[in-house]
């Protein structure tokens, strides 16, 4: 008889659940949500079963959406920025490296489809994170994986902004002829005044800004086929042979040559071939949702994949000098970009396509702000972030929510001041977006590789039950080893010059993030909220800003809709 138990009736159970503010107000731990994506017959629908209600307006078409990603990859002007760091390794090891690493980066990009297609979400990352991970670790792991999906996405802003800043004043040092000086601080500058331009454009109306993604995709197309076109004929007669650009391998840094090979000369596809989750945060605003989002992620990573290695072997076979390391890397342009350029073209052809790749760079900045601001969104509608009561207000009549539009441009300006240290600080702006996104990106994968594994309902897009863990686990695979890489420093001597910035300001994240929430945020942030629209009673919660409250804070949650978990 001492084993016998009270059995609780469903009402009790109901009761004492939602009477907990650990647990109240979160479909994920209250109670488990029944998404099957497959058989939705809206988006609507699809977004209910997640457990929110529609907030934006669906403006996005499956192109835009695919421009979303195409925009901020921003071929030309990403891979003029990151240049330098793949002519280290050789022009050979630079192509090969770009190869090779859009192979790994295109099984990431597999993963992460599967995942959008299932569960089409804004929060995307952290949402997934929540949904597959262990009972008792959900909650504290999707907060850090939003906060670094956060953070992460605004390093990506810094770091494009920053290029932007190099490309303009590249144009100027041309239009000198060298007699200007570049500094941290000009270049802070017009870093500054570049992202009060994109918060601007980024508060304009959802269509707009849909809008925005088709025009920028013709332009990068049309820069793109520009260079390819130009740089030969200005190069004719004076090219490269093939074994220069398919076989010259070289180690212009301290780490060993086999090192080198495997990580500067992978770094401009890890980074210009990247933020294709930002596909993922414009799930609420786009059309049919489980189907564009796989197109929008796997587009336009083959897109980048291939016309940027179209790009590099022009590139390559039109370069005009054998000093890579004097000529080009210690270019008095401060762009080995620019310095092709010019030796190829001349001084007004220089300017001209530094301006053309600025401007693509531009856009590229306004729309990596709008997917900025929309995991932003999502992660302060769930009470993830400080002040999430005013950064996740919404502009119904725009369909933009203008808080969180200026809540990450004014944080990317705050994180930005980190260029004015010199040029080897600036450089983390570049690896940090890096070594958090491949984080973000990794672990709700890896959760559902594992521990979620029965959780997870496929959606339209699925590759069965053999080659989706397959190459789930080489993406993940794949997501450690640049996150262990893009740690190292640029030198094997460590200084204050050669230092890589990226390992504090990534572990700092995590750090204050779990400080935070331990202290603060546990108060705050119960997971993702139920707030889609329900008939029902308002049900007596607990305001996460008292100790102890009989206010109703929730939306209206029908009792029969309700599945409480068999263990409470």
């Amino acid at each position: 008889m001492s084993n016998l138990q009270t059995v609780l009736s469903r009402e009790q159970i109901l009761e004492q659940v939602v009477s907990n503010k650990k647990f109240y107000n979160n479909n994920q731990n209250v109670e488990e949500p029944n998404i099957a994506a497959i058989f939705s017959n809206s988006d609507e629908e699809l977004l209910a079963q997640i457990g929110y209600k529609p907030e934006l307006k669906r403006h996005f078409s499956t192109l835009q959406c695919f421009g979303v990603a195409f925009s901020i990859m921003g071929l030309l002007p990403s891979i003029a920025s990151m240049l330098a760091q793949g002519l280290i390794a050789g022009p050979a090891g630079c192509f090969w490296g770009w190869i090779i690493s859009s192979i790994f980066i295109f099984t990431i990009g597999i993963s992460m489809a599967e995942n959008g297609s299932s569960i089409p979400t804004s929060g995307g990352l952290y949402y997934w994170t929540n949904f597959y991970a262990p009972p008792k670790m959900k909650t504290l792991i999707s907060y850090l994986i939003g906060n670094t999906n956060s953070i992460a996405l605004i390093g990506v802003l810094c770091s494009v902004n920053y290029g932007f800043a190099e490309e303009i004043l590249s144009i100027v040092v041309i239009s000198k002829d060298g007699d200007f000086d570049i500094t941290p601080a000009k270049t802070y500058g017009i870093f500054v005044g570049c992202v009060l331009a994109h918060i601007a454009i980024t508060c304009f109306s959802s269509r707009n800004c849909a809008q925005l993604q088709t025009a920028s995709i013709v332009v990068n197309l049309f820069v793109i086929t520009l260079y390819i076109i130009a740089l030969p004929i200005g190069a004719r007669g004076h090219y490269k042979p093939a074994s220069y650009v398919f076989g010259e391998f070289d180690n212009l840094s301290d780490w060993p040559m086999g090192w080198t090979q495997v990580s500067a000369s992978w770094l401009p596809a890890i980074w210009t071939i990247g933020a294709f989750d930002s596909v993922i945060h414009m799930s609420e605003e786009v059309r049919d949702a489980e189907r564009a989002i796989p197109i929008g992620i796997l587009g336009s990573i083959a897109a980048c994949g291939v016309l940027g290695t179209g790009v590099l072997m022009v590139t390559f076979f039109c370069i005009q000098t054998d000093d890579i390391q004097g000529h080009l890397l210690g270019s008095k342009f401060g762009f080995p970009m620019a310095q092709i350029i010019f030796d190829v073209l001349g001084k007004q052809w220089a300017m001209a396509f530094m301006a053309l790749i600025a401007l693509a760079q531009f856009l590229m900045g306004a729309s990596i702000l709008t997917a900025i601001s929309r995991q932003i969104w999502a992660f302060a509608r769930d009470n993830g972030l400080p002040f999430s009561t005013w950064i996740k207000k919404v502009n119904y009549k725009l369909s933009v929510p203008i808080n969180a539009v200026y809540f990450g441009g004014f944080m990317t300006i705050f994180i930005g001041l980190l260029s004015l240290a010199g040029p080897v600080a600036a450089n983390a702006l570049f690896t940090l977006y890096i070594a958090g996104n491949y984080v973000a990106w990794t672990t709700p994968t890896f959760l559902r590789l594992t521990v979620g594994k029965s959780k997870f309902k496929p959606g339209k897009f699925y590759l069965g039950p053999f080659f989706s863990p397959l190459i789930g686990w080489i993406s993940s695979s794949f997501c450690a080893y640049s996150f262990i890489m893009v740690m190292f420093p640029a030198s094997i001597g460590v200084t204050k010059d050669t230092m890589n910035y990226t390992c504090v300001i990534t572990p700092s994240v995590w750090i204050l993030s779990y400080i935070y929430y331990y202290f603060y945020a546990h108060k705050f942030y119960h997971g993702p909220c139920k707030t889609v629209d329900v008939e029902g009673e308002y049900l007596e919660g607990i305001d996460p800003n008292d100790e102890v409250s009989s206010e109703p804070i929730g939306e209206k949650i029908s009792l029969t809709d309700v599945k409480v978990l068999e263990k409470v």
